[in-house]
């Protein structure tokens, strides 16, 4: 099979590393062209592109039996909520429309901030999604409808990313946050810390392509309720002596339990 990974951050390298070990033919792009070198490791084809552009991703994809979105906003400008507004339209808006015009399967990595808050209900792939106007669920709802209303389009809805060596752990993610932001974060204090290993991640969205699913499906390790933004963070301002953090809530993620029970009930089991 010969499958488009577009965006080869750590969930993207990951799954291009295992198709590639499956035997699969894999192009991977990327924005940057310092990273072809890295991309090449483990895809047989690369091209620098924006997933913006039509052209460029018409000719990346041509005979592909997949593509999968795996592309993410830049961290830097994603803490203000003027920096979101055109970061996000292109990086992921924009990318899921011009592959789901060019490609008749697509699958793209979505966020579980599509459910903001919540109802106050558990949430699962039926529950509506939010009306926040802020550009990170807009933008992530959107490039959802792109995808979805292809006859074969999938969304894999996932939480924060962790696990790969090149992650800052969350202690010096809050020590930069006072250094760099004054302490302040857009995120909500109330709202429950989902994570999922990128190994998951990745094992998800190859799971919905090599299974042919189409829809939309969490892939939220379910198993217990995380603790809250606030009790994480607060305990780890505590143990270093550090000031508690300010919440902005300006990007709403579920303050209730998230369900995974449609991949679950496909035969997805989570290993990490």
């Amino acid at each position: 099979m010969r499958y488009v990974i577009i965006g080869c951050g750590n969930v993207g390298m990951e799954l291009a590393r295992r198709w590639t070990s499956a035997g699969h033919q894999v192009t991977g792009t990327t924005t940057s062209a310092e990273r072809v070198d890295e991309l090449k490791a483990v895809c047989a084809d690369v091209a620098v592109l924006r997933g913006s552009d039509s052209t460029a991703v018409r000719d990346a994809t041509r005979d592909a039996d997949a593509v999968v979105l795996t592309v993410s906003p830049r961290v830097a400008r994603s803490f203000d909520a003027n920096g979101r507004i055109a970061e996000y339209a292109d990086t992921l808006t924009a990318t899921a429309r011009t592959a789901a015009a060019v490609h008749p399967r697509v699958v793209f990595t979505s966020s579980t901030s599509v459910y903001g808050s919540g109802d106050g209900r558990p949430l699962d792939e039926s529950s509506p999604t939010t009306d926040d106007p802020d550009a990170s669920p807009r933008n992530f709802v959107a490039a959802e409808d792109a995808v979805l209303a292809t006859p074969r389009g999938a969304v894999v809805r996932i939480p924060d990313v962790y696990g790969h060596p090149r992650d800052i752990d969350y202690v010096t993610r809050v020590k930069l946050v006072h250094e760099m932001l004054g302490g302040s974060v857009p995120f909500a204090a109330d709202a429950l810390l989902y994570r999922v290993d990128y190994r998951d991640a990745a094992a998800a969205l190859d799971f919905v392509v090599s299974h042919d699913l189409v829809g939309v499906f969490n892939a939220v390790p379910d198993a217990t309720v995380p603790p809250t933004n606030e009790e994480v963070f607060g305990r780890i301002c505590a143990e270093q002596g550090w000031p508690k953090l300010s919440y902005r809530a300006e990007i709403k993620t579920p303050s209730v339990p998230v369900s995974s029970a449609r991949l679950r009930a496909a035969g997805f089991h989570f290993a990490y």
